[in-house]
């Protein structure tokens, strides 16, 4: 079955790189193109990745681009400042654009990562990436295993796989070890998952739905000529584009 799946891949990688499962802007190119080392800027592909769940993920960063291009509302990126606003000043500005959906409890998560980010961080993200030595898996650790609560929502399996990715895709970030990065199992890549028969119509529905995925992929990938993250971006297009037939 490996190798049936491994041409598939072959060919929904060719698929992605000809432009033919669209894609060629992703939701995350809704940015104020920052410099890419600043602070500013890992924050800004940060705190609104933690409500990107359930929801399109392109109106969530267009939502982004606006909350940010508004002088009124652009605060919201800056842990510090975050802290010294009233709750209610916070939650107004995350939902003028509809960042936040659930205006009390996405301003919480936004208002925890915040707190996070001061008391961990001096308000810097990046230091979490140097202080674990760009190692993937020491990153995620640090944020899923050791100190999971206080990264509400970015921990999850999801959420941070696919975080670590967009750092790495958006900023100046290399990793020591990127092939630890694995897809972000999101309802589009389980769906491709599945329609290439990489597991089956029970694991497709069991909770540990993304979990599966994760380990799957990592199996199948692990000594060919691709990292498990560099399948992601394909699935993720192929489910959302309706499932285009795969050239061989």
């Amino acid at each position: 079955m490996n190798n049936d799946i491994l041409n598939k891949v072959d060919g929904l990688i060719k698929m992605y790189r000809n432009g033919e499962l669209g894609g060629e802007v992703m939701p995350e190119d809704a940015n104020p193109h920052l410099d890419i080392s600043s602070c500013e800027n890992y924050l800004y592909f940060t705190l609104p990745m933690a409500l990107n769940y359930q929801r399109n993920s392109y109106t969530l960063w267009e939502a982004t681009l606006k909350t940010y291009n508004d002088e009124e509302t652009k605060f919201v990126f800056n842990p510090k400042e975050c802290l010294k606003r009233e709750f209610s000043e916070v939650q107004n500005a995350l939902c003028k654009y509809r960042v936040a959906l659930q205006k009390q409890k996405q301003t919480e998560i936004w208002l925890t990562l915040c707190n996070t980010f001061v008391t961990l961080f001096d308000g810097d993200i990046r230091k979490l990436f140097n202080d674990k030595n760009n190692d993937v898996n020491k990153i995620r650790d640090f944020i899923q295993k050791e100190n999971k609560k206080l990264f509400p929502y970015l921990s999850g399996t999801k959420i941070c796989n696919y975080w670590l990715y967009v750092i790495m895709q958006y900023t100046e970030r290399k990793y020591v070890n990127p092939e630890c990065l694995t897809v972000a199992p999101d309802t589009h890549v389980c769906k491709s998952t599945y329609k290439l028969g990489l597991i089956n119509e029970d694991e497709f529905n069991s909770n540990n739905v993304q979990l599966i995925v994760i380990e799957r992929w990592k199996k199948v990938l692990n000594g060919t000529k691709y990292k498990p993250i560099d399948i992601h971006t394909p699935l993720w297009l192929w489910s959302r584009n309706g499932f285009k037939e795969i050239k061989k």
